[in-house]
């Protein structure tokens, strides 16, 4: 073997490219080699030539095999059926080196197909396409359970086309598709497909191996169907032996309970003497839930006309009066309950209103003290302050620290509106005085004040270490709203510091906090909690302080700062591609670059300011967070 022959080995062994392998003949050529060393060299080259590609296709056949592999591994211990689905869509655009892979599914109950998973898109019409049966390339596969396979999109007349479908997919910037099906059974259930932003041919391996992939997919689909049927039937198994086991001991338990509740009441027990009492009865474990828990919002959202509700593992039995929502008893450690012991659950829970309502009468005089100190804050601000501080210590209340103001009104009565005739007026009023109350007993409960004003409450409540006034508004609506059991609209306003030594404070963050449930009401966010800030740009013009800086930060500083370190032009794509209508081909057109670019860097933005970012609601305070920045930066320059 001569010097020029081994060099091909050579070649081989580095894995050159193919046009490496021309370099050898064109020396020895170049050197005067005769036709017989050239006719040898050839020969050699197309040994070498043949060689490669059989190794590339061994090196492309084991990748292949070893991506099967590992999604046969993924199904075995199938959990999350949209992370393995995710996992094969990805799997199948790297090994088939394409830009895009998607995979849709059929919506019987729709009648048409919607886009589960995809990869690689930037588009997000083309993320939300729903697709009638028939319909599209898509549709052919559906209709034929057979793969099919266009290098031009566009000019390819075999299929049906429809302006949506055509709309996506030139938004998208597809060519070349092609799609398999994915079969149970005889039953096409949705299509996998892959794609090119350009011309290209798909080889009869690359169908095939897709279509391995396309089969895994439909399995992950049954698995996650039969699991899920399993594991009702067992749910439903376990809760009907636990009935039956449970059930001779029932009428004995109840017995057992009237008796104790009936002795408690007549020696003047307490909420948690009752609900010691329950968990011994019941032989599990019962507390009181007060209006600031968890289980109560439960409660609230579920309603409850004096039955006891389920809640995850839990059951909940209102306490309540006249309407009003006053707590819940909370039953851990039965998620079967029997009819019996749920019938005693809700009879201790009428126990429990009737021993809180005499309680609370003692509290009503305390409630009206604490709405005169926060009505002179608000009317008069040159009061003594150290009179006002002495009666705020005495009802456990700290003028010196940070407070927020808050503004709240019952959705269906917003203080602007009055009601219409007698009956109107006296439901308002008596809507009213249940928000003022319900708002009275948080306050006290928080170490705070409250007062009924201009139709609604003013809460004056101390801020928590960590809290911010948004977080406060949004518990506080949430709160007030679970104990009347109907939407309550709260406003917060910006921090405020200094109450006694600063005249007028609370006065101004008064004003602030209703203009804040104003735009709530003016947003159809009705039933919500905000502060200033909580309402993106419109924030901006609530507020006292005009924070655009802070707006555009929290909006698009992630893109900014990456612009800033690694010296890119996302910003700049952002701006061109809104200016596009959100279309990646006009946007290329517009920055002079090619589409797989815009792609990619929109892709980056995804990744930087979340999946939601092309929302519309979004899309519009990026768009006025780009707009502030480049004034912003005009103005700097």
């Amino acid at each position: 073997m001569s010097h020029d022959q081994a060099s091909y080995l050579e070649l081989l062994a580095r894995g050159a490219a193919v046009e490496a392998y021309d370099r050898p003949v064109l020396l020895a050529r170049a050197g005067g080699a005769d036709s017989e060393t050239l006719s040898g060299l050839e020969h050699a080259k197309q040994l070498a030539l043949r060689v490669r590609a059989e190794l590339e296709g061994r090196r492309r056949r084991e990748a292949e095999l070893s991506a099967l592999f590992e999604t046969a591994h993924d199904l075995s211990g199938l959990r999350d059926l949209d992370a393995v689905l995710r996992a094969i869509v990805q799997r199948a655009r790297s090994l088939l080196g394409t830009e895009v892979a998607y995979l849709s599914l059929n919506d019987p109950a729709a009648g048409d197909t919607y886009m589960r998973v995809t990869e690689g898109s930037v588009s997000a019409r083309f993320q939300q396409l729903r697709l009638g049966m028939g319909e599209g390339l898509g549709g052919l596969v559906a209709q034929t359970a057979r793969p099919y396979v266009t290098e031009s999109y566009f000019d390819d007349e075999r299929f049906q086309h429809t302006r949506t479908i055509d709309s996506g997919v030139r938004d998208e910037g597809l060519v070349a598709i092609l799609g398999v099906p994915l079969m149970l059974g005889s039953q096409v259930i949705g299509v996998l497909f892959a794609a090119d932003r350009r011309a290209r041919v798909f080889e009869r391996e690359q169908v095939a191996l897709l279509g391995s992939f396309a089969a895994h997919a439909a399995v992950a689909i049954d698995t996650a169907n039969l699991l899920a049927e399993t594991r009702s039937a067992l749910a439903e198994l376990e809760r009907a032996n636990e009935i039956i086991r449970d059930h001779s001991a029932v009428i004995e338990r109840a017995s057992d309970v009237h008796d104790r509740l009936t002795e408690l009441v007549l020696h003047g027990g307490g909420v948690h003497d009752v609900a010691d009492a329950l968990s011994e009865v019941l032989g599990g474990t019962v507390e009181f839930a007060d209006l600031g828990s968890p289980s109560l919002t439960a409660l609230a959202l579920s309603g409850t006309d004096g039955h006891a509700i389920r809640h995850h593992d839990d059951w909940l039995a209102a306490v309540s009066a006249g309407g009003e929502l006053l707590g819940a008893l909370v039953l851990h450690g039965h998620p079967s309950l029997d009819p019996v012991d749920r019938r005693t659950l809700e009879r201790a829970a009428m126990v429990t209103s009737l021993l809180l309502l005499a309680r609370r009468s003692a509290g009503e005089a305390e409630q009206r003290v604490r709405g005169e100190l926060l009505d002179d804050l608000l009317d008069a601000p040159g009061r003594d302050p150290r009179l006002l501080r002495e009666r705020a210590t005495r009802l456990r209340a700290d003028l010196d620290a940070a407070h927020v103001v808050l503004a709240a009104r019952i959705a269906d009565h917003p203080g602007t509106r009055a009601a219409d005739g007698a009956d109107g007026a006296s439901r308002a009023t008596a809507d009213r005085q249940r928000l003022y109350s319900a708002a009275s007993h948080l306050a006290a409960t928080r170490h705070g004040l409250a007062a009924a004003r201009d139709g609604g409450t003013v809460l004056l409540l101390p801020l928590g270490p960590g809290d911010s006034a948004a977080d406060l508004a949004r518990h506080t609506a949430k709160h007030l709203g679970g104990t009347l059991r109907e939407p309550v609209t709260v406003g917060a306003s910006a921090p405020v510091e200094a109450l006694v030594a600063t005249p007028g404070a609370t006065a101004g963050g008064y004003a602030e906090a209703r203009r804040c449930v104003e735009a709530l009401r003016l947003l159809g966010r009705s039933g919500e909690g905000a502060a200033a800030r909580d309402l993106g740009f419109l924030g901006l013009l609530l507020a006292d302080s005009r924070d655009i800086e802070g707006f555009v930060g929290r909006t698009i500083g992630a893109v900014t700062d990456y612009d800033e370190r690694r010296g890119t032009d996302l910003v700049r794509t952002l701006d061109a591609y809104f200016a596009s209508g959100m279309s990646p081909a006009r946007t290329k057109d517009e920055l002079h670059v090619h589409v797989n670019t815009v792609a990619q860097r929109l892709e980056r933005v995804g990744r930087l300011l979340g999946d939601d970012w092309q929302s519309p609601a979004r899309a519009l305070e990026i768009q006025l967070a780009l707009r502030l920045h480049a004034i912003s930066g005009a103005v700097a320059r």
